[in-house]
């Protein structure tokens, strides 16, 4: 509404001072109307939604709290009805791997792409049976950038980069498989298997399987100095920044290991040692000649072009001296990471007998900080774990079979260069019904000792098996496992990341075997669990979001539920 004059003689105020602190505003992020704004109130809703339990909230009202520094979510009610639960709406089966990205179910080494959003699955896209030399690797979901002109339209949707067993690098597009860019990558001295991010959605690294020479050469005595190749290339467009080898001449004789994130090369040796580089100051120091992809090169005698059959792309990265080291460590298998504030990094002291024992010092001095060294002592199968949050808050995640503790990094009181390691919050399994008496006394009274003790991961109870954390809800997921003879039963929790208060509880239906691996994927008003039986059975359940009534109560429960089979484009569903 215009601003008007007030009855009693008041006057408007200037437009020039509105529209100045409009745009003041506007640049410290408190425009109301950007999109930005409303994308956050429309994810605020539906987490309060996701959460809720019988009551039905409506509108949104941001306030900041002086008391606890934070944003707070402040909801008015407008009427009380059913809440919200996650119902399996379908399944289905595959014979080979099942992937997940951004409400897209990948089926038959990506020939097959299902569209996770609706309550039916909708086939986007099905293509003809590969055959193995056309076999898909790795692959990773492209996205568009936000204000960046782009060369061509295609580039504004989501695309799906694959790696293929012939070293062939394709873009293919997300929701209809074509084929949108073709790179080849080189010949048969090496073999590309593995992609990754160096900086998400910005630069990309294809790594090789590690060089070895077979037994007879060997036996031979030929020697192999060069143990990986890595090819960089920026994303979107698709640009070659340049390609290197991981000599053993340079970086020595124990590499087991290398990889390339947030601009740092990192070197893994076979005694635990971990060391890190600058990766942007090796390819300006070593690069010899850059090099655009489809542009014609003559490269050490080959004339070709770059990125086309047979050629490949040419190793332009020549490391012929050890470049500048910015950091090592010695950590039990190569366990290393950085993270926090100020920085700081984990590591497990490299001998066996500490398995299980983490240190976190100062990546500024290698101080170890105080209560820095983590042990939760767990007697189990499988070893407690222990990372950086990923919400970028600097706090770390400490996960054991039964509890799961949040820490958080602060400076020490009246000592500012010291920082001290403080519990900020636990969550704890349901154990309740858990009775483990050492001695128990029979109804004859006959009094018997038991030999052992329950491991703290027992399968009789209740155990944390995944623990994650959901980006656009502000949520921290966890799923809890409890598994009796051969059935088990799994359910995922939803935790407020600032408190770890626990917020809702869902039922997984399936049962759930603590021998088999799992995987769960939570995107937003969605619940996606992958499974991978023995013989190479898979299956993926999937979950939405309704609203909770009578009248699917029974949907709800660990009872038998009937089943309805629907055939879609020759795959079998099924539904409840």
């Amino acid at each position: 509404m215009c601003p008007q004059a007030a009855a009693g003689g008041g006057r408007a105020a200037p437009r020039h001072r509105s529209v100045c602190r409009l745009l003041t505003r506007r640049a410290h992020g408190f425009y109301a109307r950007d999109a930005g704004v409303a994308h956050r109130q429309n994810l605020g809703l539906l987490r309060q939604i996701m959460c809720q339990t019988g009551i039905f909230l409506y509108g949104l009202e941001l306030l900041m709290s002086n008391a606890h520094k934070k944003l707070c979510e402040q909801f008015i009610p407008l009427t009380f009805q059913e809440s919200t639960k996650f119902k399996n709406v379908w399944t289905t089966h595959s014979a080979s791997p099942i992937a997940y990205e951004r409400g897209r179910i990948y089926l038959d080494n990506y020939q097959c792409c299902i569209s996770s959003i609706a309550q039916e699955p909708r086939i986007l896209y099905e293509k003809p049976k590969c055959s193995k030399s056309e076999k898909i690797e790795d692959a990773l979901l492209l996205e568009c950038p936000l204000g960046e002109m782009l060369p061509s339209p295609s580039d504004y949707k989501p695309s799906l980069i694959v790696l293929t067993v012939q070293n062939w690098l394709l873009r293919l597009s997300a929701d209809s498989g074509e084929i949108l860019e073709k790179i080849y990558l080189a010949g048969s001295f090496c073999k590309f298997r593995y992609l990754s991010w160096d900086i998400p959605q910005e630069v990309m690294v294809i790594k090789s399987a590690q060089n070895k020479l077979p037994a007879a050469a060997r036996q031979a005595g030929i020697q192999q100095s060069i143990l990986f190749y890595l090819a960089v290339f920026q994303v979107l467009p698709l640009s070659f920044i340049g390609m290197l080898e991981i000599n053993k001449k340079i970086f020595g004789n124990s590499v087991t290991d290398v990889a390339v994130s947030n601009g740092i090369l990192i070197v893994m040796y076979s005694m635990g040692l971990v060391r890190l580089y600058n990766f942007q100051a090796i390819s300006e120091q070593f690069m010899e000649q850059p090099f655009d992809l489809g542009h014609e090169f003559n490269w050490n005698g080959q004339v070709g072009v770059v990125g086309k059959y047979p050629f490949g792309l040419p190793c332009n990265i020549k490391i012929t001296d050890t470049p500048p080291l910015l950091f090592e460590a010695s950590s039990l298998e190569n366990a290393f990471q950085i993270g926090g504030y100020p920085w700081h990094y984990i590591i497990t002291p490299n001998k066996k007998k500490h398995k299980g024992v983490f240190h976190i010092c100062s990546l500024k001095d290698n101080a170890l900080a105080k209560n820095g060294i983590q042990d939760m002592k767990c007697c189990s199968l499988e070893p407690d774990w222990i990372y950086f949050h990923p919400d970028m808050s600097g706090r770390i995640i400490h996960v054991g079979p039964n509890l799961i503790k949040v820490l958080k990094l602060k400076e020490v009181k009246n000592n500012t260069d010291q920082t001290e390691v403080a519990e900020d919050f636990t969550i704890v399994a349901n154990r309740e019904n858990c009775v483990n008496n050492s001695v128990t006394v029979t109804a004859s009274g006959r009094v018997v000792k038991k030999r052992f003790n329950l491991l703290d991961d027992d399968p009789e109870q209740e155990t944390f098996k995944i623990v994650d954390y959901e980006d656009e809800l502000d949520l921290l997921s966890t799923v809890a496992v409890t598994q009796i003879g051969a059935d088990g039963r799994a359910h995922l929790d939803f935790h407020c990341n600032e408190h770890g208060i626990l917020l809702k509880s869902i039922p997984l239906l399936e049962s759930w075997d603590v021998t088999y691996s799992h995987e769960v994927y939570v995107d937003k008003d969605l619940v996606l669990h992958i499974e991978q039986k023995p013989n190479r059975r898979f299956s993926c359940y999937v979950y939405q979001m309704v609203c909770d009534t009578a009248k699917d109560d029974e949907c709800s429960s660990h009872e038998k539920t009937e089943r309805v089979f629907c055939k879609k484009g020759g795959r079998i569903f099924e539904y409840i």
